[in-house]
């Protein structure tokens, strides 16, 4: 039991790298272009507009594996901001203020940054 899917591990990090950067982007795509939802309502500009960059732009790099690691770092800042801004002052558990996304893109994105870009990246490529 111990070996069941680790012949899959790279494939699996990298999918888990190329599924977390599209859905990444697409928090920025909506933030941004309205595209493929609405924006949520209520955030100020400045931060609609900072972090749907980072967003849309680091979910970019993370799909294709370019800069992977400082791409990740980025956006795992960003997260850890927009948890302590939008929902670490209201409540101390994330279930309870609603910072679960926010938290968990902020460790992926800091394990990523870690671990490098693997493999079907442009970085990792020979």
């Amino acid at each position: 039991m111990a070996s069941f899917m680790k012949g899959y591990s790279a494939q699996a990090y990298a999918a888990l790298r190329i599924v977390s950067g599209f859905t990444f982007l697409c928090h920025g795509s909506a933030k941004l272009f309205a595209f493929p939802v609405p924006p949520p309502a209520g955030a100020p500009a400045a931060i609609t507009y900072s972090a749907g960059t980072i967003e849309l732009i680091g979910g970019a790099l993370l799909i294709l594996g370019l800069y992977t690691r400082w791409a990740a770092f980025i956006c795992s800042g960003t997260m850890a901001v927009a948890y302590w801004i939008a929902h670490g002052t209201k409540a101390l558990f994330p279930i309870a203020n609603g910072g679960e996304l926010a938290a968990v893109y902020c460790f992926l994105f800091l394990y990523i940054a870690a671990r490098g870009p693997g493999i079907w990246s442009i970085d990792g490529a020979d």
